[in-house]
Parts: structure tokens; sequence; C-alpha cells
């Protein structure tokens, strides 16, 4: 079992039901995430997984993170509560 720095869990499924929050100019980070990560078109979206906390729990979460074409997915986050 690995942990990133940026992320304190791993995903123990798939992400489901994913939606996007912003796109373009609606993300507000979109600044310094071209300076970390270069030029594209930045989402933020959102979804759900079961995820695996550092504590070796489990547990359904709501999930955000960005997106570009050709970047990939970046900066996981989860949210709280978690939704079991």
């Amino acid at each position: 079992m690995t942990f990133c720095a940026m992320m304190d869990f791993e995903f123990a499924s798939e992400i489901a039901h994913i939606e996007t929050i912003a796109r373009d100019v609606s993300v507000r980070d979109r600044v310094r995430l071209r300076k970390q990560y270069g030029d594209g078109r930045w989402r933020k979206l959102k979804g759900v997984a079961r995820v695996r906390l550092i504590d070796g729990m489990i547990r359904l979460a709501e999930v955000h993170w960005y997106e570009a074409h050709g970047i990939g997915k970046k900066e996981f986050k989860l949210k709280l509560p978690f939704l079991d």
C-alpha cells in the first residue's frame, strides 16, 4: 500500500458518478495549475469512490480533482463527511 504526499488515501474502487464542477475560466486555480503542470484545458471534477485511509479503513467518499487533456488527473481531495 503506497500513499502519495498529496493524498493520504488510496482508491479501493473505480471512481463512479463523475460530474464536471467547473471548466476553463471557471476553474479558480487555473493559473497555478498551468504554472505547475502545464498548459491545458483544465476542468474540476467530482465523483464517488471507495477509498482506503492511512489507518486501513475503507470508506465511501466524494472525491474532487483537476484534470486536463494530455496532462491527466491531478490533486485528488476527499470531501467530508464520508458518504457511508
